[in-house]
């Protein structure tokens, strides 16, 4: 395996950068209110000089308030989906694996809905009050997905069919306890129970949110890519990989709980969305390869690319109204992943 320098994964990476740059820059000129590029570009310019309080303009206000704090939340979740569904996808060797398909976008909005529901009932500071949600998402979906781990050994190794199997059984079964909560829970938050069942990133947080989403993120995505030679060797199968020196379980073990702090962190705040997690690593791998090494960055830009554009069009479609962005990504994943499963040698 030939070595990777950090000048070289940049260049690789160099056009995904340069396309997430200009698809910001589209999503902050288009939505209900079209912002022209002049005042654009001097806005922005003020938010990146600390100079925000200057901006008086409504489009200033737009801009700062509402479409700049969406499309970090949107790169944020994008990356996040898609560098669990990479490191699924390598982990059980099955293309179909991505934290929608095994239940766990659904094990983590149950989280976040029981969150919900048991907030008004609870007395915390400021500053445990906005973390109880994630906190609720995260366990929820390492529950789900040590439940599907289980659910999918046989003879103490992972069979990729009935382990694929056992997440859309679970992910079936949590979609129906979600929709008995909403039926039968007496809640004045059922708007919020909602959200995270369509996946929308039109909720304003408090800066520290997204501080913590962004360090969350970091963290997680580390110990994923400081596993990536692992994961390389993991393709070829557990037996081959272990013989090659790799401790199969810890590696097993240490990238599940971080893949599922991902999904947790993205669906706390995003709701499940579907089909990033599935269809960036597929298209990922066929422009960059399989070596894990820059694969993961790549599907990172490329799925903050993805749900950028999604919910530019969940703006913009229906403006003024808004169409929830797990909508689009299932109405333009759908199609693509049939073609790339139609494409797929025999």
């Amino acid at each position: 395996m030939q070595p990777l320098t950090f000048r070289k994964l940049l260049f690789h990476c160099l056009l995904l950068l340069i396309i997430l740059f200009l698809v910001v820059v589209v999503a902050l000129k288009f939505g209900a209110v079209p912002v022209s590029l002049y005042a654009l570009g001097r806005d922005l310019l003020r938010v990146v000089l600390g100079q925000s309080s200057q901006m008086s303009s409504d489009y200033g206000l737009i801009i700062q308030n509402i479409r700049l704090p969406r499309i970090i939340l949107g790169i944020l979740v994008g990356a996040s989906l898609s560098v669990a569904g990479t490191s699924f996808q390598a982990l059980l060797r099955n293309p179909l694996a991505d934290p929608y398909v095994l239940g766990v976008s659904s094990g983590a909005a149950l989280g976040a809905i029981f969150a919900l529901i048991a907030e008004p009932h609870l007395t915390l500071p400021p500053v445990f009050a906005a973390l109880l949600t994630p906190l609720c998402a995260f366990l929820g979906a390492a529950a789900t997905i040590t439940a599907v781990y289980f659910l999918g050994r046989r003879e103490g190794q992972i069979d990729s069919t009935t382990l694929l199997l056992g997440g859309v059984i679970t992910a079936s079964f949590l979609s129906a306890i979600i929709t008995f909560l909403m039926s039968t829970v007496n809640s004045g938050n059922t708007r919020g129970m909602v959200f995270w069942l369509m996946g929308n990133l039109s909720t304003s947080f408090q800066k520290s949110t997204y501080w913590f989403l962004a360090a969350g993120f970091v963290a997680a995505t580390g110990v994923i890519y400081a596993s990536a030679n692992d994961l390389n060797l993991l393709l070829s199968g557990e037996k081959e990989a272990m013989h090659l020196g790799v401790d199969v379980r810890r590696v097993r073990f240490v990238v599940y709980i971080a893949a599922s702090l991902l999904t947790g962190l993205a669906v706390s705040v995003s709701g499940a969305v579907g089909y990033v997690g599935l269809i960036v690593p597929h298209v990922m791998r066929l422009i960059y390869g399989s070596d894990h090494r820059t694969l993961i960055p790549a599907a990172a830009l490329g799925g903050a690319i993805a749900v950028v554009i999604a919910d530019t069009l969940a703006r913009i479609v229906v403006a003024p109204s808004e169409l929830a962005v797990g909508a689009v990504t299932a109405v333009a994943g759908a199609p693509l992943f049939i073609y790339l499963l139609r494409r797929r040698p025999a």
